[in-house]
């Protein structure tokens, strides 16, 4: 127990210590990157249900009121990689990138409180795209790159308490921080310097979260699960610096930097509404589940010396719907392991918010996954996969066909035993 406790507090802090390439989408370029789904791999495979996930063992990140729940000293941490295909309409390229998304850790307080914190992935930014323009006598003249990469992370620490009527409350802070790297290089037939615009910043804020989980027993070991989490309205800054600078306009695909024409300091401020998470769910426990989630938040607002100098886009109301279940065929055997297998399915549909020349963003996929146990343990190796589409090829936009592959690792183990002999 010990050593997996401190491999898990090894692998937090290294994390920590380096920035990693999370994303290759063009639409991460709008506000401080894509959004990050906030919740675990069981939850993510089952169209994103989570907000009524309580679980003796398992750690449920969508609702801080689920932490109660807990029985078990758990641990987890979680990677993927997503293979996308951008398709404009007339051409199609494929990219895939990998990265780590959370290390959490849940620990029960006197069996009807719970304590849990961690850190996640929670916006990314990742691309490259190249503009091309040719005269008349089909002679490339100008090229433009545009480059980003970065994002924000999450640490949160958030608690919970069962009430002797199955009800649950739990709250939830956390401190967001990460950087985000955008420019544009800008190249010309015959022209003697090119130059490259730079835009370096760093993201802060801070975010509350306020869950509720009520459990209603029935006959046969069912239940009704009903719950709710608001994030609270806040703020984040995103502080940096611009630069425009002349470089050597060579052949070379690095070009050398000559002189700094233009720098000057940046503030912006990206404005978050309250998001209001409710969820419903019906089952028999421990074999088989079938839930439902609604999402739904206000146009984000967003302003400040970087934000006021772009436009083409704007932020809407934004939404998800989420439907999803697992079904476990013997929690308990021991005769038969494959029994203890649980399988998960789900799919969604998300408004993303964003419209970009007047033609809105949505998201759609369909997710499955499976949980395998590590021997007569309750942790587990989670693994999920999802097929997704976001965007499309009008308004000279692209088109996104994903396939997301995600695992992590679910350990458990008993803290603060009573001693039985002295």
């Amino acid at each position: 127990m010990i050593k997996n406790f401190l491999a898990i507090i090894a692998i937090f802090f290294s994390v920590v210590g380096f920035a990693q390439k999370t994303n290759s989408s063009p639409y991460s370029y709008f506000g401080i990157g894509d959004e990050v789904s906030l919740k675990s791999v069981e939850e993510m495979a089952m169209g994103n249900v989570g907000g009524v996930l309580d679980s003796e063992y398992r750690l449920s990140l969508s609702n801080p009121a689920t932490y109660a729940s807990l029985l078990w000293t758990t641990y987890v941490f979680a990677g993927g990689n997503r293979v996308t295909n951008f398709d404009d309409g007339n051409d199609s390229q494929t990219s895939s990138h990998a990265s780590f998304t959370y290390i959490a850790m849940g620990i029960p307080i006197r069996g009807n409180q719970g304590l849990a914190f961690g850190l996640q992935l929670n916006s990314s930014v990742g691309y490259s795209l190249l503009d091309t323009k040719f005269d008349d006598e089909d002679e490339l003249v100008q090229t433009n790159l545009y480059e980003g990469k970065g994002g924000t992370n999450r640490v949160f620490l958030g608690y919970a308490y069962k009430f002797p009527f199955n009800l649950n409350l739990g709250f939830e802070g956390a401190y967001l921080f990460g950087g985000i790297d955008n420019s544009i290089l800008n190249r010309r037939l015959n022209v003697q310097y090119a130059t490259k615009h730079k835009v370096n910043s760093y993201v802060t804020g801070f975010e509350f979260k306020a869950g509720a989980l009520y459990k209603h027993d029935l006959a046969n070991a069912m239940n009704i699960k009903l719950g709710a989490s608001f994030t609270l309205a806040h703020d984040l800054t995103q502080k940096g610096d611009e630069y425009l600078i002349s470089l050597d306009n060579t052949s070379n695909e690095i070009a050398i930097p000559r002189d700094t024409l233009y720098s000057n300091n940046l503030k912006s401020t990206v404005k978050y509404p309250m998001k209001t998470a409710l969820s419903a769910g019906f089952g028999k426990q421990n074999v088989w589940f079938l839930g439902a989630e609604y999402t739904f938040r206000d146009a984000l607002d967003i302003s400040g010396t970087h934000f006021d100098e772009q436009n083409g886009y704007q932020y809407l109301k934004s939404s998800m719907v989420s439907v999803g279940g697992f079904y476990t065929p013997k929690f308990n055997s021991i005769a038969n392991y494959w029994e203890r297998l649980t399988y998960r399915a789900g799919f969604n549909y998300k408004k993303t918010g964003l419209e970009i020349y007047d033609t809105v963003i949505n998201d759609y996929g369909i997710s499955f996954g499976v949980s395998i146990p590590m021997g007569l343990t309750l942790s587990n190796v989670n693994l999920g996969f999802e097929l997704g589409q976001r965007g499309e090829t009008t308004g000279n936009l692209l088109k996104e066909n994903y396939f997301n592959f995600r695992l992590s690792l679910s350990l458990n183990d008993k803290w603060f035993r009573k001693r039985v002999l002295n």
